[in-house]
């Protein structure tokens, strides 16, 4: 199977492209630099050729619900167009859980994203997650008052990214199959904790506060919005066994 993976040099893309190459899947990475701009849409329509199936993991790095939109606006489209044109058969795309209960920010790039492949004519699934495990790291430093890291009151079922590659691997060698089961890690974490627990290990100094944000996204961050449900599937790895492995 040739599988396409759009943001393959990412989080989680790169766990997509190791995991399919290690089934002996002919895969290739569509990235500016190997030619392709996700955005504008440059050189896709080449690199789709003879592919089967479209991963799409893409992602940007905002907090602006506008920025969010706008992205993945144009990456869907871009990509939904190519595949039309070139004959490929299936669209996986990896989501947000609860991006259609908290449509803010980069969330609402999110849930557009899923509106849009609704609409599609290329057969599609998707596969929400939560947060990764790397999200601590992310977060470590963003907002600081002083020597004080600031982070969001947030919970989250954190989870491997290499499990979230595993699992769009196995969608893409599988029909079309919608919004399949959400995927969320094993236990649920303050984010403050997973912060401050990712600081100690890494040898970073300072207190570590939690914030609570204002405003609807803010609350969806507390009270457990952001969640996936009971029917979810859950991953392996625990936040502390990722923090002691890197």
């Amino acid at each position: 199977m040739k599988i396409a993976v759009a943001g393959g040099t990412g989080t989680v893309g790169r766990h997509v492209v190791d995991v399919a190459r290690e089934q002996g899947h002919d895969t290739v990475v569509l990235s500016r630099a190997t030619g392709v701009d996700l955005v504008t849409g440059s050189g896709l329509r080449p690199a789709l050729e003879g592919a089967d199936v479209v991963v799409d993991v893409s992602s940007v790095g905002t907090r602006s619900a506008a920025t969010s939109r706008e992205f993945f606006r144009a990456v869907t489209l871009n990509l939904l167009r190519a595949e039309e044109a070139t004959g490929v058969g299936h669209h996986v795309a990896l989501s947000i859980v609860g991006a259609e209960r908290a449509p803010f920010g980069y969330y609402a790039g999110k849930a557009l994203q899923e509106e849009l492949l609704t609409r599609s004519r290329v057969p599609w699934t998707v596969l929400r997650a939560t947060q990764f495990h790397e999200f601590a790291e992310q977060v470590l430093g963003q907002a600081t008052l002083g020597p004080v890291g600031l982070v969001p009151v947030m919970r989250s079922r954190p989870v491997a990214a290499r499990e979230v590659g595993e699992r769009l691997v196995e969608l893409a060698g599988e029909g079309a199959a919608g919004r399949v089961r959400d995927l969320g890690g094993p236990e649920v974490l303050r984010l403050v904790d997973m912060v401050r627990a990712y600081a100690r290990a890494t040898g970073r100094r300072g207190p570590v506060v939690a914030v609570p944000l204002p405003g609807g996204f803010g609350k969806a961050l507390r009270d457990g919005t952001i969640l996936p449900g009971p029917d979810a599937d859950r991953g392996r790895q625990t936040f502390s066994e990722w923090v002691a492995q890197s």
